[in-house]
């Protein structure tokens, strides 16, 4: 054994790790026994493809820090071994692993302090950013360290601020030595790199003002008070996108709970996790159904999990694939996904608010006998791209038509998107106060008794599920939609306008002039 002739050999260590799946992390133990012998490292418990280059990344990162790398055999397991594991996130525990084994690191030291070890190292022993160091902070049992690298130092301090724990609990260290020294008993405090403490909402910029459309505003207020999935339908040129760019600036601000859920999706994603505003995720058409949901061998959160809590947007939906559009299905109800694969099964949050624009015919242009180029047949199946299920889940359906010239030369204001955001902001408030939930995911079971409706308001939505043919799942998105629209008015109960008017977003013309209609 090379450069530690006067280091007691203990030939077997334990060091532990975690490892990722969805958004779990689960505990690995790396377990190094010294067998003397012919040289040779071997790992056991990685897919054949990781060995190598993890074991040549470990033992040049120990012999370039000044540390000597033993001459026999090496067997270096990562238990269970039945666990799925990827990626270089365990070379820092295999390392200190090493080192333990060689005598080069007193094991009763790291020992004592209960510390559990995750990073990729360098050639030069510098740590490098791993994804899901914030899940594995959270999955931190009480009394136990974590050291991550410097690159995930905002999510250490995310973890910190989750558990209300001090800068002790979970360390972020920038290199092998640093790592050495405070497993050997040296303060950390000034290895700890610096990192924003300003957990508060970053605004966004505002977006841009929209002439006329007031019936699509006005279900964009809905849409927003009450957590809503949104259709917009109409030719092009009519403000879909821009109006689509207005949803995020009506929603309030993350809460502490949900900016932690939204920070451990990114965080497995291996994606910038300080986010402190709602996410908007608006993939292209060609994206496939896996980027969607998420999956892999290794299960990554999709764009519908990276939307959680905030918005995803879709524009052109019929330009989607209709598997893709299909998927999105069961998580619109669940507000979850889970992946299956031969390791195990990974859950994902999925509570999106659905954005969706689309032009009425594959023409772009309003459908009327005469003003279009589109056959009937060729209409109906574009349309048909969206599945009857899929539209049946989306609770407002409004048209979008041209804006009259007259408004765009006078350029009418519309109502100041701070007074908007405000009163949308105290309905949600009002909705968490009474039923725990935003009307968007209020339990069906519990609708009717929270809308209170009148003897003549049933009426009034029996002939309307006979006339519009709604489902029970339609029914029920009707009364949600109502009972937000009676929230934004500060009413206590569903009346029959607050139920006209949300039925009346069930029933589109998708040819309508939505630019010049008007809601009370």
């Amino acid at each position: 054994m090379s450069g530690s002739a006067d280091a007691e050999v203990t030939t077997r260590s334990r060091t532990a790790t975690r490892a990722l799946f969805g958004l779990t992390a689960p505990r690995v133990i790396v377990e190094t026994h010294l067998l003397g012998g012919l040289p040779g490292t071997t790992l056991v418990g990685m897919p054949a493809a990781a060995v190598r280059e993890a074991r040549d990344r470990v033992k040049s990162a120990l012999t370039n820090c000044g540390y000597g790398y033993p001459d026999g055999r090496v067997v270096v397991n990562l238990a269970p071994v039945d666990l799925a594991k990827e990626g270089a996130r365990f070379d820092l525990a295999i390392a200190v692993s090493i080192l333990r084994a060689t005598g080069q690191l007193r094991e009763d030291d790291a020992r004592d302090h209960g510390f559990e070890l995750l990073g990729e190292l360098s050639l030069a022993g510098e740590l490098r950013g791993v994804r899901g160091s914030l899940c594995a902070a959270l999955h931190l049992p009480a009394g136990d360290r974590l050291i991550v690298p410097a690159e995930n130092a905002a999510e250490a301090a995310l973890a910190r601020a989750a558990t209300g724990t001090d800068t002790g609990r979970v360390l972020a260290l920038a290199h092998l030595k640093e790592v050495i020294r405070v497993l050997e008993g040296e303060p950390a405090g000034h290895f700890h790199p610096p990192h924003r403490s300003d957990n508060g909402p970053r605004e966004a910029d505002s977006a841009p003002e929209v002439i006329g459309q007031l019936t699509a505003k006005r279900a964009l207020t809905i849409a927003a008070a009450g957590g809503h999935h949104l259709l917009m339908v109409g030719p092009p040129g009519t403000g879909k996108s821009l109006l689509a760019r207005h949803l995020p600036h009506l929603l309030p601000p993350l809460s502490a709970t949900e900016n932690l859920e939204v920070a451990a999706v990114y965080s497995a994603a291996g994606l910038d996790a300080s986010h402190r505003v709602r996410p908007v995720r608006a993939p292209h058409h060609s994206i496939s159904a896996t980027a969607m949901t998420g999956g892999g061998s290794h299960p990554r959160p999709g764009e519908i999990s990276l939307a959680h809590h905030g918005v995803l947007f879709l524009d052109e939906l019929p330009h989607y694939k209709p598997s893709v559009l299909d998927s999105l299905r069961e998580p619109l109800e669940t507000q979850e996904i889970s992946i299956s694969r031969a390791a195990g099964t990974a859950h994902f949050p999925a509570g999106f608010q659905l954005l969706a624009a689309m032009n009425p015919c594959p023409a772009g242009i309003v459908c009327r006998e005469g003003s279009c180029r589109c056959r009937p047949d060729q209409v109906r199946r574009y349309q048909s791209r969206i599945s009857g299920p899929l539209l049946d889940r989306i609770d407002l359906h409004v048209p979008v038509g041209e804006v009259p010239s007259r408004l765009l030369l006078e350029g009418v204001q519309s109502e100041d998107p701070a007074a908007v955001r405000a009163r949308v902001i105290s309905a949600r408030a009002l909705q968490l106060d009474r039923q725990g939930s935003i009307n968007g995911k209020l339990p069906g079971a519990t609708l009717l008794r929270i809308c209170g409706l009148s003897t003549a308001t049933r009426r009034l939505l029996e002939k309307a599920c006979d006339s519009y043919r709604l489902s029970a799942r339609g029914v029920h998105r009707v009364l949600r939609v109502a009972r937000s629209i009676a929230d934004l008015a500060g009413k206590d109960v569903v009346g029959e306008p607050e139920l006209m008017e949300a039925l009346s977003f069930r029933a589109m013309d998708w040819g309508g002039e939505a630019g010049v209609h008007t809601h009370p």
